[in-house]
């Protein structure tokens, strides 16, 4: 492992067979002219920082919520441009984005999930791009459909664009999580075994959703040799108008960017069959563990009612039921039907106790 040190001209980056890091930073939103010229300020100070992201059309799920301050922002990116020497990257949802960004020099776009998700707009973005040399960053569609997103790279790469990289940040999650995305390390490793020369990167921010997993989510991703992140920096994020949780300050950025380790090339790929496994089970864990806390907290309601309406905590009849259904199930996928009655007799047993507790509890 080593730590990180000068980088590559983006205009190089992508044509050089080495591996190295691109760091992506920025704002979720341009809120103001002072709000984004003091962050690009702030992040033209790190030498690690290539692109400065910011986004200037919003599809938030509210139209109550700030969606952005749209093609005003556009002159103000670039400035930053211009003043601090830095690569500009914006989101587009439509072509008349495009050729807005196009029409004002910035030539790093990148597709969000929503948009990736509807192959028609990214088909639309795709023919408005046909003739420029501009370098397109696609973000995983909201379901972990790998064959969603890789419609929507190959509809790019035919329009003519060859400077492409694919962006995780992360699975909308069925269930509430710690993280605001299920990452599922595993398929973006099949991603890579499948695609080596395809650059991805890592948006721990929205994998997160929350500040204090930054480092951490950063850090895995270098292991599994990403070549490189995008990291949501906002001046003040206590006063960001959207995504306030996630979002860091610069100076905390430049602490996160010199504690990262930077894996060599050699090091995982020789084993990247067996590190994808060990994802496989790590996300499968975390997912069983997330369900039974669900199923807990389900456990408690029960116990709220049965002592509303006086019931007996064991039900001796739902019992069984649940044993023989379940247990048929084990059989029908071939499990250990043993194993599987042992596993429910320790989660009942939990139950049980969870159920008397709430029951003997005085109000």
């Amino acid at each position: 492992m080593t730590k990180f040190s000068s980088i590559l001209p983006i205009t190089k980056w992508f044509d050089e067979q080495v591996y190295f890091p691109l760091i992506i930073a920025g704002p979720c939103s341009v809120e103001s002219y002072e709000q984004i010229i003091k962050t690009a300020e702030a992040i033209s100070e790190i030498p690690q920082v290539s692109i400065f992201r910011a986004g200037v059309w919003k599809p938030r799920t509210s139209p109550n919520d700030f969606s952005g301050k749209g093609e005003e922002a556009l002159d103000w990116l670039k400035e930053i441009q211009s003043r601090y020497k830095l690569n500009v990257a914006v989101e587009v949802l439509s072509a008349k984005h495009v050729e807005l960004c196009l029409n004002k020099k910035i030539n790093i776009i990148w597709l969000g999930t929503r948009t990736v998700s509807n192959p028609y707009s990214v088909q639309e973005i795709a023919d408005a791009l046909k003739g420029t040399e501009t370098i397109v960053l696609i973000k995983n569609p909201i379901n972990p459909d790998i064959r969603l997103w890789l419609g929507a790279i190959e509809r790019i790469y035919k329009s003519g664009i060859r400077k492409i990289a694919a962006v995780h940040r992360g699975f909308y999650p069925f269930e509430p999580t710690q993280f605001r995305n299920i990452p599922k390390w595993e398929l973006i490793i099949e991603l890579k075994t499948r695609f080596p020369k395809l650059p991805i990167f890592c948006d721990p921010s929205h994998i997160a959703g929350d500040a204090k997993f930054i480092f951490e989510i950063s850090q895995k991703a270098l292991d599994l040799c990403y070549d490189g992140l995008m990291i949501e920096t906002h001046i003040n994020p206590k006063e960001a108008l959207s995504d306030k949780q996630q979002q860091i300050t610069p100076n905390n950025l430049k602490k996160i960017l010199l504690n990262l380790t930077i894996c060599s090339n050699k090091d995982n790929k020789e084993h990247l069959e067996l590190i994808k496994l060990r994802e496989q089970v790590d996300s499968i864990d975390m997912q069983l563990l997330e369900l039974l806390s669900y199923r807990m907290k389900i456990i408690k309601q029960m116990a709220k009612y049965k002592k509303h309406n006086n019931l007996s905590v064991l039900q001796l009849k739902r019992w069984k039921e649940i044993l023989e259904s379940r247990l048929n199930k084990a059989k029908q996928l071939g499990m250990n039907q043993q194993f599987i009655k042992s596993l429910l007799d320790v989660i009942h047993i939990e139950a049980i106790r969870i159920q008397s507790e709430r029951l003997n509890k005085k109000k």
